[in-house]
């Protein structure tokens, strides 16, 4: 008897969405505390930043797999608008001395999420043939 794990990208990719989210949300508190506490380290530590880097490559792997089984056409160019921008977003946080609003990045890791979210509960296929179809 074979057992085969069905791993769920968009219940992946919403999780990675939503724990990103969390992070982003929990990096000032987490540091300001600490800069407060100590006088030297003011700065998040490299394992820190590079979370967000982590979170872009399970987003993407997330995301591919998911538009390869969506039911719904306009999902495609939906989940990878939101996970381009939140790529752009982290990429000019990290990159250069641009300042945006963390509002953007928060944005576009919500809506990644929630289309994840959407997709997962309204857009799976029945059979394999369905994603095939043009819908």
């Amino acid at each position: 008897m074979e057992i085969r794990l069905k791993i769920n990208s968009d219940l992946i990719g919403a999780s990675a969405s939503t724990l990103c989210t969390i992070h982003c949300l929990a990096t000032p508190f987490i540091f300001l505390a600490s800069s407060c506490s100590k006088s030297c380290c003011s700065g998040a530590p490299s394992w820190w930043l590079w979370l967000d880097y982590c979170f872009l490559i399970i987003s993407f792997f997330a995301v591919y797999s998911s538009t390869k089984s969506t039911s719904k056409l306009w999902i495609k160019p939906a989940l990878w608008a939101s996970y381009l921008g939140l790529f752009t977003f982290i990429f000019i946080e990290h990159n250069t001395q641009l300042y945006l609003s963390d509002f953007y990045k928060y944005s576009a890791a919500l809506t990644l999420a929630t289309l994840h979210i959407y997709n997962l509960k309204y857009c799976q296929c029945e059979s394999d043939k369905c994603c095939s179809d043009k819908n």
